[in-house]
């Protein structure tokens, strides 16, 4: 079974490389320029993985990731952030998201990444994990 990724990027050139190499890289993909046109997706077909821009004209990715992340019906869907402002730790912290890409970004870093997380290997759990042992 093909993976299904959504990508919620505002950016058209963005939005389109990084539907581009997950194509190619067998990965099926649905895209979203707003959050109004994510919420209508994401509500019929829910993907496996949500590439998730923090910026977008209609919402913010820190809050639509807290949001589904504490919803029943999405919670199960692994969000990495992608942003060029924010801070990794407080994304991974605040959205509660299962990774982070920090713009601009290398495409086999990005890549990777999404193999990673879509593997089980969640880097805000890595990262609680890590905090709760060192108190």
């Amino acid at each position: 079974m093909v993976e299904l990724i959504h990508v919620v990027e505002d950016d058209e050139d963005i939005r389109f490389i990084v539907e581009y190499v997950l194509v190619e890289a067998g990965y099926e993909v649905v895209t979203s320029g707003t959050a109004k046109d994510f919420y209508e997706k994401v509500a019929v077909q829910h993907p496996e993985l949500i590439l998730l821009d923090v910026k977008l004209p209609d919402g913010n990715g820190i809050n639509i990731c807290r949001n589904l992340k504490t919803d029943k019906k999405t919670s199960h869907i692994a969000i990495i952030i992608m942003s060029a402002h924010a801070a990794e730790r407080a994304v991974l912290e605040e959205a509660c998201a299962n990774g982070f890409i920090s713009k601009p970004f290398d495409l086999d870093d990005m890549l990777n990444s999404v193999k990673r997380v879509l593997n089980g290997h969640d880097d805000y759990q890595q990262k609680q994990t890590r905090k709760n042992s060192n108190n």
